[in-house]
């Protein structure tokens, strides 16, 4: 019997990631919630719903209409500086959207696998696991870190997916990314300013992906960290980028994060320690290097 899928944000890099991919399994029926036309334009086996998520009347009746077996919720605001200045508007779509979720998970016994990051930690030591404690220094930590303690709450099946600085491509997207950034900029000739004191782990969305399969086969239920295994300077990866595509890297030019003058502080070394993912999920994590290989492929 077939399982229906309904994701949020379906329009993103991780929505349209995840419908190429569950629209092909015979198993589930997937349904994709985001705002604007559809993005996905080959696809069988895929419903699409173009509404605003914040309305509560509105989503709740497509949830009602639909009656999803798994909710998985891509849609986030994750501009960070953004979050900062519009913190009304964090809230109502990183924390509002997600107490809607949850009141329909728990009514119709939906699974929910929600999207969080790395943001929700301080930034002082690194390499953390699951269940280290949480200290965001920024609002869209504060948001995130509010919709899992809220889905912790109230639910006992659901997964918690908190991953590091995505990046990808799909057919359609429209948001840029840290490698796409750096490959466009040093192509057309442009000098850029990355800083060397801010370490991540950065993650191809293909691994996102796997993560949630793996999640689903398994029944997996709590909080799971998904990246890459290597700990790099953002200034490293963008290197690491110049010299993937055989582009110049004199135009990268280090600098520390004082000199940005962000509104949103960010955390200077996240990094996950992934052995429950590995352990519980088998999922088999891999560095930004073969990652960048992965990527180069898809782009061709």
């Amino acid at each position: 019997m077939q399982q229906k899928i309904l994701i949020t944000g379906s329009n993103g890099l991780l929505g349209q990631k995840l419908i190429q991919f569950f629209s092909q399994q015979s198993d589930y029926n997937v349904i994709g919630c985001s705002r604007g036309e559809n993005r996905i334009t080959s696809t069988d086996n895929f419903t699409y719903y173009n509404v605003d998520i914040t309305d509560n009347n509105k989503f709740t009746e497509i949830l009602h209409t639909e009656k999803p077996s798994i909710i998985i919720n891509c849609a986030a605001m994750t501009n960070v500086d953004l979050c900062e200045e519009k913190k009304l508007e964090c809230e109502k779509i990183n924390v509002d959207v997600v107490k809607n979720m949850v009141s329909f998970c728990i009514e119709n016994n939906t699974k929910l696998i929600h999207l969080s990051t790395d943001f929700i930690f301080d930034g002082k030591n690194g390499f953390y696991k699951e269940e280290d404690i949480p200290n965001p220094v920024n609002y869209y930590g504060e948001s995130k870190l509010k919709s899992e303690k809220i889905i912790k709450d109230n639910l006992t099946n659901y997964a918690i997916i908190r991953t590091i600085l995505v990046y990808g491509t799909t057919e359609n997207t429209n948001r840029g990314n840290i490698v796409s950034w750096v490959k466009n900029n040093l192509e057309a000739g442009k000098k850029i300013n990355v800083v060397n004191d801010q370490l991540r782990m950065p993650t191809l969305v293909d691994d996102l992906v796997k993560a949630i399969a793996l999640i689903l086969q398994k029944d997996a239920v709590g909080v799971f960290h998904i990246s890459s295994i290597e700990l790099l300077s953002i200034y490293e990866i963008a290197l690491l980028v110049a010299n993937a595509y055989k582009l110049n890297s004199q135009l990268i030019t280090a600098i520390p994060s004082s000199k940005l003058n962000q509104k949103a502080k960010r955390p200077l070394k996240t990094g996950f320690n992934l052995q429950k993912s590995k352990s519980v999920l088998g999922f088999k994590p891999k560095s930004f290097k073969e990652q960048l290989l992965q990527f180069k492929e898809e782009l061709k």
